[in-house]
C-alpha cells in the first residue's frame, strides 16, 4: 500500500509540475531599459505561463546581433520590440519576419502598422522645433527656423547617426513645401548639425544654440524637470517613430511571440505606453502629461518602404550639404 501512495504522489507531483511549466520567449528590444522591464513585467503577470528573456541594445547592434546569430546557424529572438519602421521594413524585405494578423490592429490608424501584417507600431514618438524658454521668436511653422533673425541659432540631430533623424528627413520628402530645399534653406540661414537628439537638446538647454530639431518626450521632460526648454508641433505637421514590434521567421515560441504583440497593442499594453511616458498609438487614449490635445498634433505622412529605399541616396546628400556630422 505504501508503495501505491508514493506511486500516486508522485505522480501527482509530476502532472502538477507539468500544469505549471513555462514557455520561454526570447525578446530583443530597443527600449530604454527601465521601459523595458516595465513592459516585460505586466506581459508576465498578463500571461503567467511565459518566462520572457531578453535582452535590450541599440537597434542597429540587435539587428547585427541578430544577423550573426542566424548566419552561425543560432538561436534568435522570437519577438523584436524596436526602434522603427525602416528597420522593421528592411527585415521584411530580408524575410526574416512571420505576418500575423493581430486582432487588435482594426482599432489603430493603417499609417500605423504594415499592411500584410509584419510589424505594428506601438507608441508615437514625434520630432518638432524644442527653443529656449528665452528664444527671441516662439515658433510655430517649421518655416520659422528660416526666418533671418533666427540665422546661426538652429541645431538638428543628423541622419547620419539618429534613426529618428532620418525618419524626419525621409518624411519631409514627401511634403512639396520641405523637401530638399527646406534643408538647403536650413543650411544657408545657419543650421548645425548634432550627431543625436541628446546633444541637440544639451545645446538648446545649455543656450548655446536657441532653436532645435527634436523628439518629443526629450524636450517635455527637460522642461518638467526645470530645464529652460519648450516644445512646439509644427502646424505643418510632424514625424513619427512608431517603435514596432514584430514576430521573427523560425520564432521557437509563435504562441507567445502573438500573445506578446497582442498584449502591447491591447488597451492594458497601450495604457503601460502612456504611464511610461509617451504618446499612445491609441488614439482613445488621453496624452501623457505636458503634452497639448491630441487633435493639436498632426501627423506627417510617411512610407516606410519607400524610406527604406532612399535611405542611402537621403544620408548622402545630407552630407554632400552638411559634411559628415
Amino acid at each position: 500500500m505504501s508503495k501505491k501512495i508514493a506511486l500516486a504522489a508522485a505522480l501527482l507531483a509530476f502532472m502538477s509540475g507539468s500544469a505549471f511549466a513555462k514557455s520561454t520567449l526570447t525578446l530583443y528590444t530597443s527600449q530604454p531599459t527601465e521601459d523595458a522591464q516595465m513592459t516585460v513585467s505586466a506581459f508576465e503577470q498578463a500571461h503567467p505561463d511565459v518566462e520572457v528573456k531578453w535582452i535590450r541594445d541599440g537597434t542597429a547592434k540587435l539587428i547585427a546581433r541578430m544577423q550573426a546569430e542566424i548566419s552561425a546557424g543560432g538561436a534568435s529572438p522570437d519577438v523584436l520590440l524596436i526602434a522603427d519602421s525602416v528597420s522593421m521594413e528592411s527585415l521584411k524585405q530580408q524575410n526574416l519576419l512571420t505576418a500575423y494578423k493581430s486582432p487588435q490592429a482594426s482599432r489603430y490608424d493603417a499609417q500605423l502598422y504594415d499592411k500584410d501584417g509584419y510589424y505594428y507600431g506601438t507608441k508615437l514618438i514625434t520630432t518638432g522645433i524644442a527653443y529656449h524658454s528665452k528664444a527671441p521668436v516662439k515658433p510655430e511653422s517649421w518655416q520659422d527656423l528660416l526666418k533671418p533673425e533666427l540665422k546661426n541659432m538652429t541645431t538638428l540631430p543628423s541622419p547620419l547617426y539618429s534613426g529618428a533623424a532620418q525618419i524626419h528627413m525621409a518624411t519631409l520628402m514627401n511634403d512639396p513645401q520641405l523637401g530638399w530645399q527646406y534643408y538647403e534653406k536650413l543650411k544657408e540661414n545657419g543650421a548645425m548639425p548634432q550627431s543625436g537628439n541628446g546633444g541637440v537638446m544639451s545645446a538648446i538647454t545649455s543656450g548655446s544654440k536657441a532653436y532645435g530639431v527634436l523628439v518629443d518626450y526629450m524636450a517635455i521632460r527637460e522642461k518638467a524637470k526645470g530645464a529652460p526648454i519648450e516644445f512646439v508641433f509644427p502646424k505643418e505637421g510632424v514625424s513619427i517613430v512608431t517603435e514596432p514590434v514584430a514576430m521573427m521567421k523560425g520564432a521557437k515560441n509563435p504562441e507567445g511571440a502573438k500573445a506578446f504583440i497582442d498584449f502591447v497593442l491591447s488597451a492594458d499594453g497601450q495604457k503601460l505606453v502612456l504611464k511610461q511616458g509617451y504618446l499612445t498609438a491609441d488614439a482613445s487614449l488621453p496624452v501623457p502629461q505636458g503634452f497639448p490635445a491630441r487633435d493639436t498634433i498632426k501627423l506627417m505622412p510617411y512610407d516606410p518602404a519607400k524610406a527604406l529605399a532612399d535611405t542611402e541616396a537621403n544620408k548622402k546628400r545630407f552630407a554632400d550639404l552638411f559634411g559628415n556630422r
